[in-house]
């Protein structure tokens, strides 16, 4: 059995978050507010996934905070009985990690969708996982822009036939577990909406992770962008082009489980049938590897048919986290100087000298 991805609860990332005084249950997350999305949409599901997922950590809900951007996955906070910041376009990361470095006793989560986080939000996003800030980012990706009524998005696929692309998008897609591997994320997965015990799971192993953790929701737009991910919950053949990512377990997929991954002599991997190898030739997959060209190979199985879709936790390594080095950084400072006095140098002289 492959070694489980997650800590147990009151470890890392939230050893120093107040823990709940009772028992809690996915109502005690839900406010008074009118769920407001199209009928149909995927965040329905990933709202109530994320509402029932949360009382396992068993944390104080004032101690939980959902920041959120701009789109329909940004209505996120309102729907949950926390605390909640609904921010500006492509910014939640950049609020999010003041939050997280100021407060350490605070379980913070980003909700942002692929044009939010990947467009205007890009650079934003990069940072945070560059840096390893500790907090959760939940990125819904339906491959559109659904709240300004259907443009193409940084993720939609080349030839894309839109409100803003009447002869077909130009415009290369971002690959965002690529992009994220690239940026050096510490916990990289992807899940899909209508699965919930995957959705759950990946949201299990994301939030005991010490750092930030990056969460691809695949998330279907029912009104502008309609069936995007069919192939992925088609009884019919998602077996066969979805890919379940197990750390420590070889990768072997389809039906009857009749279809493996081995290394190509270019470096990557191809597809091969499990009959035709030998067990010792089936890549097995290592989350924990600090190099993360294994991780980022996965990430590029997929093609735009959605021949082979990787779903799971790509990558999951230990780095310290820049939360903690702040408050180490801190505590060093104040130990040498002594502690400050904020209000002293605000009222002083009107310039300030720093003495090497």
């Amino acid at each position: 059995m492959s070694e489980p991805l997650h800590g147990t609860p009151g470890n890392g990332a939230l050893s120093l978050v107040p823990k709940a005084d009772g028992k809690q249950s996915g109502k005690d997350f839900k406010t008074d507010q009118e769920v407001r999305w199209c009928p149909g949409c995927g965040d329905y599901a990933i709202l109530a996934a994320v509402q029932t997922f949360l009382p396992e950590l068993g944390l104080r809900r004032e101690n939980i905070c959902f920041v959120s951007g701009i789109g329909c996955s940004s209505r996120f906070p309102y729907y949950m009985n926390t605390y909640g910041f609904h921010s500006i376009h492509g910014r939640a990361p950049a609020i999010a990690t003041g939050l997280a470095a100021s407060r350490p006793d605070l379980s913070v989560w980003v909700v942002t969708g692929d044009g939010d986080a990947l467009s205007i939000g890009g650079n934003h996003l990069i940072h945070a996982l560059r840096r390893n800030v500790n907090l959760k980012i939940l990125l819904f990706n339906n491959r559109i822009y659904g709240l300004t009524k259907g443009q193409y998005s940084p993720t939609s696929e080349v030839g894309k036939v839109t409100k803003s692309t009447p002869m077909g998008s130009l415009d290369a897609p971002f690959n965002p577990i690529s992009l994220a591997i690239g940026a050096e994320g510490t916990f990289v997965a992807r899940t899909i909406d209508s699965d919930r015990k995957h959705l759950q799971s990946v949201l299990r192993a994301a939030a005991q992770h010490q750092g930030t953790a990056l969460v691809e929701i695949y998330q279907n737009c029912n009104i502008f962008n309609d069936g995007a991910f069919d192939p992925l919950k088609d009884p019919e053949v998602r077996d066969d082009v979805t890919v379940r990512l197990e750390h420590g377990e070889p990768i072997v997929f389809g039906a009857d489980r009749g279809k493996a991954l081995r290394r190509s002599a270019s470096g990557g991997f191809e597809v091969v049938r499990t009959a035709d190898v030998d067990a010792s030739e089936i890549v097995v997959h290592d989350a924990r590897d600090p190099d993360p060209s294994l991780a980022f190979a996965l990430s590029r199985l997929d093609s735009p048919a959605f021949e082979h879709t990787p779903i799971g936790v790509f990558r999951q390594v230990e780095r310290p986290s820049y939360d903690e080095q702040l408050r180490a950084q801190l505590d060093e400072a104040a130990e040498r100087e002594g502690p400050g006095d904020l209000a002293a140098l605000l009222g002083g002289g009107d310039t300030w000298r720093i003495d090497a």
